[in-house]
């Protein structure tokens, strides 16, 4: 076959798979089904016309292409001007219109492979129109208030801060302890839109993980809560909360190796083993059981974007910073490692990134950070325990206790091996 009809076919095939999924995306409206523009046939002619225009460019008239481009343009802009019925023109077609002009003119100049992979990343996007409505819609004011606040601030504070010690032994940071929040913010920040974007109806895997990522803490208290109402769910409520505090392990992990990458190394070994009860405590009651989990309500969280909760977790991690080097200056590493463990207590996140950031300082070594976010896991754990024991039912506190005190005793071991 001669190679000119083979490159015609293909960039025929390219516009034709992205004008199938713009066609598609408009018939889903039933309002509009008979009012779409620029559909499969269309596609494929501009798919055609790029590369044509491109041949053109390059053999004849150089200004060809670009010329291509403005009566593409030109001809969405008048009709959608000058139709006198609704029609869903916007910038997202216009934007496909042009992607596929490129298409054509990508096969012509012999880069076929970076034509499919554009080709295929432009029908997700199209493809995705009627999910990413029904996402945003589930969003309140209060969200995107939030989130807007927290962007402007982060955005115009970041940059100006500081980057040196201040207060007692320049322990605090302003930089790092601004950085620090938007980091822990905005892997919380994740968890909330999944939550947000999948309803508040989920299966109990969906809730433990995205739990884990989110607040592990909020998850734990919110299905202890629910177990006395429900106690025949105790079961799911256990996987759920059991799953959220081995996702934490795994959050906490990859935030530390993020601030400091050879932490990785000494640190992902314990984790590894006090995860591990959890892993095995979700594979038995879950994967190898043949009773169906139910479906049941997210815990009610706040976004972690909310401007007072990210300066409540810099408050907490600037006193930790002090407190860290205050040891760390005055050789008390057994008043460090207690400290680690009453820290996890009440938030892990905040104890480890000052380890972890005074290890990068090199104020402390390896041996006593790996030991300190350890005892803070453990304290993490052992406060999740106690709270299935004091709010959780019988059934619930049973199941959890046997899972956390696993993952307690799988800490206690790795602290000693480390």
């Amino acid at each position: 076959m001669d190679t000119v009809l083979q490159s015609l076919i293909v960039s025929a095939s390219l516009g034709a798979l992205i004008g199938l999924i713009r066609q598609w995306g408009e018939q889903q409206d039933l309002d509009k089904s008979d009012l779409h523009f620029a559909g499969l046939r269309t596609f494929i002619l501009w798919a055609l016309l790029g590369y044509t225009a491109a041949f053109i460019s390059g053999e004849y008239y150089p200004m060809a292409f670009i010329a291509a481009m403005c009566l593409v343009s030109l001809h969405i802009l008048l009709h959608g001007v000058g139709s006198q019925k609704y029609t869903s023109i916007g910038l997202t077609t216009g934007a496909a219109a042009l992607i596929t002009l490129f298409l054509g003119a990508l096969v012509f100049w012999d880069r076929l492979a970076f034509a499919v992979m554009l080709a295929a990343l432009t029908m997700i996007v199209l493809g995705m129109k009627q999910i990413s409505h029904s996402w945003t819609r589930r969003f309140t004011p209060e969200d995107i208030r939030s989130t807007l606040q927290f962007a402007a601030v982060s955005g115009v504070i970041l940059p100006l801060v500081p980057d040196r010690g201040y207060g007692p032994y320049e322990a605090l940071n302003p930089y790092n302890l601004w950085w620090m929040v938007v980091l822990i913010s905005g892997l919380g920040f994740v968890g909330y839109l999944l939550m947000r974007a999948f309803g508040a109806r989920v299966g109990v895997i969906l809730t433990g993980l995205i739990g884990g990522l989110a607040s592990s803490t909020a998850t734990t208290l919110a299905f202890c809560r629910e177990s006395r109402e429900c106690p025949e769910l105790s079961k799911s409520f256990a996987l759920a909360i059991v799953m959220a505090c081995t996702i934490m392990l795994g959050r906490v992990l990859i935030i530390l190796s993020v601030i400091h990458p050879q932490f990785l190394y000494a640190l992902w070994h314990p984790m590894a083993m006090m995860a591990i009860p959890g892993v095995i405590y979700t594979l038995v009651v879950h994967v190898f059981s043949q009773r169906e989990h139910p479906e049941m309500d997210l815990p009610s969280l706040k976004n972690p974007l909310g401007l007072s909760i990210a300066i409540k977790f810099g408050l907490i991690y600037g006193v930790i910073s002090v407190l860290v080097k205050l040891f760390t200056q005055t050789d008390l590493t057994k008043g460090l490692l207690a400290l680690s463990f009453v820290s996890g207590l009440t938030d892990m996140d905040a104890i480890a990134l000052s380890i972890t950031h005074n290890l990068k300082d090199q104020s402390i070594g390896i041996r006593i950070a790996t030991h300190a976010v350890i005892l803070a896991a453990m304290g993490n754990t052992l406060l999740k325990a106690g709270l299935a024991v004091s709010l959780g039912s019988s059934a619930l506190r049973k199941q959890v206790c046997i899972a956390l005190g696993a993952t307690f005793l799988a800490g206690a071991l790795a602290y000693w091996i480390a």
